[in-house]
């Protein structure tokens, strides 16, 4: 046994023998990292380890089904230890993120209540954000599912942009934060609106000086909350993601998203639906890449045709799931690492780039970290420090709608940047503006 490994045998045993004397202060564990990081096995490890349970946050994962696109545990893996928000709701079912907040709120208070440790893992921002800061507006239909919410004149079924501009003309303040073509978010505004007939942006102001929160959003909810960041350097990460699809494919993929198309369709059909990949389950990365593929009748699916529009949705997949992996990965550095003026639980970082050395880079880590907190002493891991990024996109930032391009872009990082773009400039070029006008 080298140095190292001894003094990591020592601290154990000692951070160990602390915690029996001292009694147990258990910390809420979020494991964030781009998909195909490893989060999934990570989770499973502390779990067992520490005899928690892990808590999905995945908005996908939620749903029954698709366990192959959506990467869920398997059933094996779920047998490890007990997973929860997993396999919760029908396809057809939603759940807003107060729903989901508001579930797992609970169920964190009872596992630290019963001295179990609470593993929260998954990908999904809104969730995430929502259990660690005191954000989100409760609205009298938060619990009721398929529910429209109060909006007069039928109005969910407006355009966006009209539904924007009714907006505007209630809470300017709060229309200036969402883009126009945001419904779901310009519907919620709305929706507060007329349910507590105050300003959405009102009460976001009012919480956040309640909460001692920061122009980001509310304070921690948690203040022993830690988060393992299991990250992964992005040329290899790009790799393991197109090969993962290609796995996938070879597991059922097809037969998978063929089979549950087919079972929608039928219900689509009997109840006069039409095809909506904006909703529920059907948001998943996999349904709008392969749908061409999947509208092809069986024979028409052999032909060559039929083989190159599946081609065609392979590489989408591929395409878009890297894109999203990326996205998850700046919404970290944005959110928990670029921002001094909110509150931050301490992020740690885990280096899965190697998974040869999984065990040296992310369990002995990810361990010790735990352990360090569950009895009360000075972890020899740092977390990452935190920075101010500058003008970083956030819940807050106004929009701005470039006349010459007819475009919207949200916060002056955004928007400088398209004033200073060559496609801004030839546009402006192209309708005699002139050099140096802005739209």
């Amino acid at each position: 046994m080298n140095g190292l490994a001894v003094q990591q045998v020592k601290y154990l045993y000692y951070a160990t023998k602390r915690l029996i004397t001292m009694g147990s202060r258990l910390p809420l564990v979020v494991i964030l990292g781009s998909t195909g990081s490893g989060k999934t096995k990570l989770s499973l490890e502390l779990a067992k380890k520490f005899g928690g349970e892990v808590i999905g946050a995945d908005s996908m994962q939620i749903y029954k089904g698709l366990d192959i696109i959506t990467a869920k545990a398997t059933k094996d893996e779920q047998l490890i230890a007990p997973h929860h928000m997993i396999d919760v709701l029908e396809p057809h079912e939603t759940c807003t993120v107060v729903e989901y907040r508001n579930n797992v709120l609970k169920l964190i208070d009872e596992l630290l209540n019963e001295n179990k440790l609470p593993v929260v893992v998954g990908g999904t921002n809104y969730y995430i954000e929502a259990l660690l800061w005191k954000i989100l507006v409760e609205s009298e239909n938060a619990k009721k599912h398929d529910q429209p919410g109060v909006l007069p004149n039928n109005d969910h079924e407006m355009p966006s942009e009209e539904l924007h501009k009714k907006l505007k003309s209630l809470d300017p303040s709060m229309a200036k934060r969402l883009h126009p073509n945001n419904k779901r978010k310009i519907i919620r505004a709305l929706e507060v609106y007329y349910q507590k007939g105050k300003k959405l942006s009102e009460l976001y102001d009012e919480q956040k000086s309640s909460f001692g929160g920061s122009k980001s959003g509310g304070g921690l909810r948690y203040s022993n909350a830690i988060v393992l960041w299991v990250n992964c350097d992005q040329e290899t990460l790009d790799k393991r993601l197109d090969d993962r699809v290609d796995a996938m494919l070879k597991n059922g993929l097809l037969d998978e998203l063929l089979s549950f198309h087919k079972i929608f369709n039928e219900h689509r059909l009997k109840t006069g639906e039409e095809m909506d990949y904006t909703k529920g389950i059907f948001q998943s990365i996999g349904f709008k890449e392969f749908h061409t593929y999947l509208m092809l009748k069986e024979d028409e699916r052999q032909t060559p045709e039929g083989q190159k529009q599946l081609e065609q949705g392979v590489q989408q997949l591929k395409m878009v799931t890297r894109r999203y992996a990326k996205k998850q990965k700046r919404w970290v550095r944005n959110r928990f690492l670029g921002r001094k003026d909110r509150q931050v639980p301490p992020v740690y970082e885990l280096d899965s780039t190697d998974v040869s050395k999984w065990n040296e880079n992310v369990t002995v880590p990810a361990f010790e970290i735990v352990e360090s907190y569950i009895a009360g002493v000075k972890c020899v891991r740092e977390p990452l420090p935190v920075r101010e990024l500058g003008s970083t996109p956030n819940s807050e930032d106004e929009t701005h709608f470039c006349e010459a391009c007819e475009r919207v872009f949200i916060g002056e990082h955004q928007w400088r940047g398209h004033l200073r773009s060559q496609k801004h400039r030839r546009r402006l070029n192209a309708l005699g503006k002139g050099k140096g006008v802005a739209a």
